[in-house]
């Protein structure tokens, strides 16, 4: 009897440890390293000493604990984009919720993956850092009862392409804080590195350029992220087709592709098989779209794909990119041929398709009309609706749960001011479990993406022009792509549908980081009238407070995961905590 008494303590938390969803640990640690990946020696945001990051790999359904350490010289937070952290937007890593990480400090994130899978990526979301890096990729693998809707690949690949500029992000920011243009990127890299020299004169000797090394005949899932500034990118691998079959934690239906435009923000993951001979390397190339071709041909991103059997270096032009120039459908129709695939499981057995969004009712329409960016009291600013988006001092749920008045105001217009544009905190006051429509109506002059933290959305309707009520007549209601980044064409309108099951405050941003920059965002507060926790999960413990909540604070502490560090240790002592609790018994 004494020994069960001894016992239960020690097996309670043995079962609060292992009973429920594991746990995923990391340490990350962004610091500055200097690299020349364009020949030009310049600072970069490095974590763990790699640039870019490391890719982090966990489970549907795990807890992931990342301890972020900051060594930079200003504050900082990391997102995680696409990735829905159910309940919990305490840990979405942007300045409406979450108050930054100072220099030498850190901070530790805890969510869990419920009910994922799919390719993600994640970034530091202040002071246009994202410029710099300090990227990696974030992939969620099904769980070993749900089977992928296509043959095990014989490998996974990640490939992180983006626009690059060789000035940091501190001149970047000092561009747009001035009123200037950013002008155009200085190339493109692919994993951090410089195009392959594939054309002398547009390629100066000594890049260093990335390979990604196969064997003939087998089939890899390649997960490409667009981390970029604000360039849209043509991807494709010369001679080979990619059968698209995930976008952004979605299966889709499976169709090959030649090329495909991934816009700021947006993940793919294609399967490729190597079925061509290996008298040489191949290209893989990342180009600029929707821009002049004639003058941005330097920025081309270009690397390697070299088959173990390979017997010679890739050599000749590169594989050309989509000639659309007097076909402006070519695009929008690509985007929209993009299509879930409803028969397949996702994180859960049944269907992910089984979810019949065409036959709900909306509840609130929103549209969302970005313009250039105008001078709005001195400074540069972009805009949603004619209002640039100021953050508050103190986020808003920190704020709502300590009663701080005055930090937003629940007053977003659900179509676009008439007067001058004006900087406010202004958010939408979002109903829970609604359903709404977002029409993101671009008259800006560049190809913009859109993103939205917490949610993945349905994308229902695409075209150029001026979205009108009669537009809703060409919408996708069946089998439309579930993601958290879509495209808004220049001149053209984007549709969404998305139903708000997610409590919490939630960035609403346009993905290209200088409009980011300049104020082209909102957030969505969604509040469950219930006050439970069983659809928020309460203020973390290891909270940071900032603006009217500053002296809450504590000094700094280095600190760690307490409920995964117990949990790992635990498995090292339980049996020596048995022992020990069979002596006292006997003892006893």
């Amino acid at each position: 009897m004494a020994l069960f008494g001894y016992l239960i303590p020690i097996a309670l938390l043995f079962t609060l440890c292992f009973a429920e969803d594991p746990f995923a640990n990391y340490e990350l640690e962004l610091s500055y390293i200097t690299v020349s990946p364009l020949g030009v020696s310049q600072q970069v945001i490095a974590i763990n000493g790699k640039f870019p990051g490391p890719t982090l790999n966990v489970t549907t359904n795990y807890n992931v604990v990342v301890n972020v350490k900051n060594k930079l010289d200003e504050n900082l937070l990391i997102t995680w984009p696409g990735v829905q952290m159910r309940r919990s937007s305490w840990q979405d890593g942007v300045l409406g919720t979450n108050c930054p990480i100072p220099p030498n400090w850190n901070w530790t994130y805890q969510f869990q993956v419920k009910d994922q899978i799919g390719s993600f990526f994640y970034f530091p979301s202040l002071n246009f850092q994202r410029a710099a890096g300090g990227s990696g990729a974030f992939v969620i693998t099904n769980r070993k009862i749900i089977s992928l809707p296509f043959n095990t690949p014989d490998g996974d690949i990640v490939i992180m392409i983006g626009d690059w500029y060789t000035r940091n992000h501190k001149e970047l920011r000092t561009a747009l804080d001035t009123g200037k243009d950013l002008g155009m990127p200085d190339g493109v890299l692919i994993n951090g590195k410089g195009p392959y020299r594939y054309n002398t004169t547009l390629v100066p000797d000594g890049i260093g350029y990335e390979t990604i090394n196969v064997d003939p005949g087998k089939t890899y899932r390649i997960r490409v992220h667009n981390v970029g500034v604000s360039t849209c990118l043509n991807f494709r691998i010369q001679s080979h087709n990619l059968l698209l079959a995930e976008t952004e934690g979605y299966y889709t239906s499976q169709q090959n592709f030649t090329s495909v435009d991934i816009h700021v923000g947006q993940s793919y993951s294609f399967l490729v098989t190597m079925d061509q001979n290996a008298s040489s390397d191949y290209y893989i190339v990342a180009s600029a779209r929707f821009v002049n071709q004639s003058l941005w041909q330097r920025v081309t991103g270009v690397a390697i794909l070299h088959y173990s059997n390979s017997k010679g270096n890739a050599a000749g032009p590169l594989p050309d990119p989509p000639n659309d120039v007097y076909d402006t459908s070519y695009a929008p129709n690509q985007a929209m041929s993009i299509r879930q695939n409803v028969t397949a499981s996702g994180a859960r057995p049944n269907p992910q398709g089984s979810f019949h969004y065409g036959s709900i009712n909306v509840t609130d329409v929103y549209i969302l009309k970005s313009l250039p960016p105008v001078m709005v009291d001195g400074k540069l600013r972009a805009t949603f609706n004619g209002i640039s988006f100021v953050n508050p001092d103190t986020p808003i749920r920190l704020a709502d749960q300590f009663n701080v008045k005055g930090a937003y105001k629940l007053d977003f217009p659900n179509k676009p001011l008439t007067g001058p544009p004006r900087m406010d905190r202004s958010l939408i006051n979002a109903t829970y479990k609604g359903f709404i429509e977002i029409i993101l109506q671009n008259n800006d002059t560049v190809v913009q993406s859109f993103h939205m933290d917490g949610y993945s959305f349905f994308v229902v309707g695409m075209a150029y022009g001026e979205w009108t009520e009669n537009s809703r007549g060409s919408y996708n209601r069946w089998d439309a792509i579930s993601r958290s980044t879509t495209q808004v064409f220049p001149g053209g309108w984007t549709a969404v549908l998305v139903s708000l099951d997610n409590v919490g405050a939630w960035n609403l941003r346009a993905e290209n980081l200088d409009r980011w920059y300049l104020g082209q965002e909102t957030y969505m507060r969604i509040i469950n009238p219930e006050d439970n926790n069983k659809t928020e999960l309460p203020v973390p413990d290891n909270v940071l407070y900032c603006g009217s909540l500053s002296n809450l604070q504590k000094p700094h502490k280095t600190t760690s995961s307490a409920v995964s560090t117990i949990c790992s240790q635990s498995k090292l002592y339980f049996s020596l905590l048995l022992a020990i609790s069979v002596a006292i018994a006997i003892l006893c």
